[in-house]
């Protein structure tokens, strides 16, 4: 058994538009991710399936030929290698449950979200 506190897990600085906090177990993972307004996650797809529950903000979502618009208490289930790209529309936490566990997570695999891009309006 592990107890974690979010106040004492370090804050990974992806780039000036994204950060995040993960803990990960075996075979699950949860993160708390921190997105500027106008910040962008490239379109992109993993075999995890995803659950995002907005804590703070909002976030659209495009996925399946579709937008969805994912609001404070509202939560999105995205299945294993649907791609999917999100923009902030507000500053937004999110808290996002992954399994199985997102390695390129973990090994600092993930450039795509890196590059900082913001959404151009």
């Amino acid at each position: 058994m592990e107890h974690f506190n979010w106040e004492s897990v370090p804050l990974e600085v992806m780039s000036e538009m994204i950060s995040r906090k993960v803990i990960s177990g075996a075979k699950a993972m949860v993160a708390q991710v921190y997105l500027k307004k106008d910040a962008v996650v490239p379109e992109h797809h993993h075999e995890s399936e995803q659950i995002t529950y907005i804590l703070e903000g909002a976030l659209k979502f495009e996925l399946d030929g579709k937008e969805v618009v994912v609001r404070k208490g509202e939560v999105l289930h995205i299945p294993s290698n649907v791609p999917h790209r999100a923009v902030a529309l507000e500053d937004t936490l999110d808290l996002d449950i992954f399994s199985p566990i997102r390695t390129d997570w973990l090994v600092k695999d993930d450039a795509y979200l890196r590059r900082g891009e913001r959404e151009r309006t």
